[in-house]
């Protein structure tokens, strides 16, 4: 799945994406760390691998972000 850098604080190595329609999904270090990156600048594009769901109408959202990582084509 791609998204965009939102957010990201190099000390706590952890931030949040925005998805194509807009919403935000936070990371934690592991997903960071799983990734490789060393930094991550706010619009640039990654590639981030998700377990959990959106949740059905009126659910909860239990997505968790498990690797970020930087688009490549």
């Amino acid at each position: 799945m791609q998204a965009t850098a939102y957010t990201y604080d190099p000390e706590t190595r952890s931030g949040q994406v925005l998805l194509d329609d807009g919403t935000p999904v936070p990371f934690d270090a592991p997903a960071f760390d799983k990734g490789g990156l060393r930094l991550l600048r706010p619009g640039q594009r990654v590639r981030i691998e998700v377990e959990g769901g959106a949740g059905s109408e009126g659910g909860k959202d239990d997505r968790r972000i498990t690797l970020v990582t930087l688009q490549t084509f």
